[in-house]
C-alpha cells in the first residue's frame, strides 16, 4: 500500500474487516477486540497511515483551522504577530494557515479564495496597500465565517478590528523632532488607500500646526512603500533647494533605508538630518533608529482572541480595540545616547 495516501478502506481491505472496525480501533473505541486493534495499529504504523484530521473535523461541523493574510514579510512586524496568533491557535487545538499578499490586491483575493476553499473557521486580515474593494472578504461575512482585521483595516465592514493609535504615535514622533530643534520636518507617507497612512499624516500635520510650524507640501511625499520608490523619494528630498533637517517615515523599513542613503551622501545623523520610523522593527535597535513602537504581542493576542471569541460563541460583535504606542528615542535623533548604528 505504500506509494499513495493510505486510507481506512485500504487497511480494512488488507485485514478483511469492516471500515467501521478500523475506525473504532484507530480512535481507541472500547468495543474492539484487542487482537484486532493490535493488527490495525501495526498496519497503520507500517503503512504510514495519517488520519485525515480536516475531514474528521468537518464531520463535526468545524475545520479546526483559521487563516491569516498579511501584506508582507519585509520586516519583523507581521511575522511577530503571526507567532502570537499561532501560540493561541495551538492552545485552542487549531491549525493556522498563513498567506502573504505581497502588497497585491489580486494575490490577496486569491489568498482569500484559497482559505474559503479550505473551509477555515475564521480569518485574520491586514489588507494590502492596493486593496480598495472588499468583496472577497464580505463573502466570509455572508457565510457567517468570523473575520477580524488588524493594523490595516477595512472601515466599511462592521467586524472586529485591532488598531494602534497611529495618529497619536505620529504626533509624538513629530513633536519630538520639534523639541530637539528641527525646523524643516519631512514626512515620507504611505499610500492614502491605507487608513494608517491617513492617520499618521494627520498626526504629523497637527503636531506642526500646534507648534506654529507651517505645513510645507513639498516636504510630504506619498509612496507605495516599495524599496525602489523609497530610495527615489529620499534622494529627491535631500536634493531639493531647501532640504529637510528631519524625516518622519511611515515605517521602519523606509526609515532604515533613509538612514543608509543619508549616510552614503556624507551627511551626519542626527546633526544634519534626524530620522524617525514607526513600528520598532528588530533591526531598529541595531541601527539606532528612533521609532514609534507598536505593541506587537498585544496586537496578535488581541486579534486572535477576538476571532476565537466569535468562533466559540457564534456571535458577531463589531468590537474595535485601539492599543497605545510608545516613542523610543535613539541616536538617529539624539546623538548623546551614543547608540552606534550598523553601517
Amino acid at each position: 500500500m505504500k506509494g499513495h495516501q493510505v486510507t481506512i478502506k485500504d487497511i480494512a481491505r488488507a485485514l478483511n474487516i469492516s471500515k467501521s472496525t478500523v475506525s473504532r480501533a484507530l480512535t481507541g473505541h472500547a468495543n474492539v477486540n484487542e487482537e484486532t486493534r493490535k493488527k490495525v495499529l501495526e498496519m497503520a504504523i507500517s503503512t504510514d497511515y495519517q488520519k485525515n484530521i480536516i475531514a474528521t473535523n468537518l464531520i463535526k461541523g468545524r475545520s479546526k483551522t483559521i487563516g491569516i493574510i498579511v501584506p508582507d514579510f519585509s520586516s519583523s512586524f507581521f511575522p511577530s504577530i503571526i507567532v502570537e496568533v499561532q501560540q493561541i491557535a495551538k492552545q485552542k487545538d487549531y491549525l493556522l494557515l498563513i498567506m502573504q499578499s505581497n502588497e497585491s490586491y489580486e494575490t490577496e483575493v486569491a489568498n482569500a479564495k484559497l482559505l474559503l476553499g479550505h473551509q477555515v473557521d475564521g480569518l485574520l486580515v491586514s489588507i494590502s496597500q492596493e486593496t480598495l474593494n472588499f468583496d472577497h472578504f464580505k463573502i466570509f461575512d455572508r457565510k457567517n465565517i468570523p473575520i477580524v482585521f488588524f493594523n490595516r483595516v477595512c472601515d466599511e465592514m462592521m467586524v472586529p478590528k485591532v488598531l494602534v493609535d497611529d495618529y497619536e504615535g505620529a504626533f509624538s514622533a513629530t513633536e519630538h523632532l520639534i523639541k530637539i530643534g528641527k525646523k524643516r520636518i519631512a514626512h515620507l507617507a504611505g499610500p492614502r488607500s491605507l487608513s494608517i497612512s491617513k492617520k499618521r499624516l494627520n498626526g504629523y500635520m497637527d503636531a506642526l500646526k500646534q507648534d506654529n510650524y507651517g505645513v510645507d507640501e513639498d516636504l510630504i511625499i506619498e509612496c507605495d512603500l516599495s524599496p525602489d520608490k523609497v530610495k527615489i523619494y529620499i534622494n529627491h528630498l535631500l536634493k531639493i533647494k531647501n532640504p529637510p533637517d528631519a524625516i518622519f517615515c511611515i515605517n521602519d523599513p523606509s526609515a532604515i533605508q533613509a538612514i543608509q542613503i543619508i549616510e552614503s551622501m556624507g551627511l551626519k545623523i542626527p546633526e544634519d538630518i534626524a530620522v524617525v520610523g514607526f513600528s520598532n522593527d528588530f533591526a531598529s535597535e541595531l541601527i539606532g533608529l528612533t521609532t514609534v513602537a507598536q505593541p506587537v504581542k498585544d496586537i496578535g493576542c488581541t486579534a486572535a482572541q477576538l476571532l476565537f471569541d466569535q468562533i466559540e460563541s457564534d456571535k458577531k460583535k463589531a468590537i474595535i480595540k485601539q492599543l497605545k504606542t510608545n516613542l523610543i528615542i535613539r541616536s538617529s535623533t539624539v546623538k548623546s545616547l551614543n547608540c552606534n548604528r550598523v553601517k
